[in-house]
């Protein structure tokens, strides 16, 4: 939401405010504000993630591998599995029924959001930020 008023409020400062360096300090200003802001917001996710990792409930604690692992068994169905199996029953003259299809996009946004984070988190770590 940031992001789409830096425009307009950038344009208002050429109509009121007339020393360039005072317009170009304020332009930087508000360019940078939504990434200020995009960043604290991660800052706060890491805390949760930390908080849910380190609890001694698996349902708190084991809810994102379980994710994670429910992602990774649908990819290799989808890709590996499922064309091997059609591929050896066809070869073998076996009639399948029809096998079962994921909607591969919603799987996929959820796998690459927790990819992200998993990336995020190698960032750090290569970075000396955590252990």
């Amino acid at each position: 939401m940031l992001e789409a008023l830096i425009g307009p409020v950038t344009g208002l400062l050429d109509k009121f405010i007339e020393d360039k360096d005072q317009k170009a300090k304020l332009a930087h200003e508000v360019a940078t504000m939504a990434q200020r802001h995009a960043q604290e917001l991660a800052k706060g996710q890491l805390e949760i993630n930390k908080a849910e990792a380190q609890h001694r409930s698996i349902f708190v604690a084991g809810w994102r591998p379980f994710v994670g692992w429910t992602c990774g068994v649908a990819l290799a169905w989808h890709f590996v599995l499922a064309p091997f199996v059609i591929f050896a029953s066809a070869y073998a003259g076996v009639a399948l029924p029809d096998l079962p299809q994921f909607d591969m996009s919603s799987l996929l946004t959820v796998l690459m959001g927790m990819l992200g984070l998993g990336g995020m988190r190698s960032f750090e770590k290569m970075k000396g930020l955590t252990k």
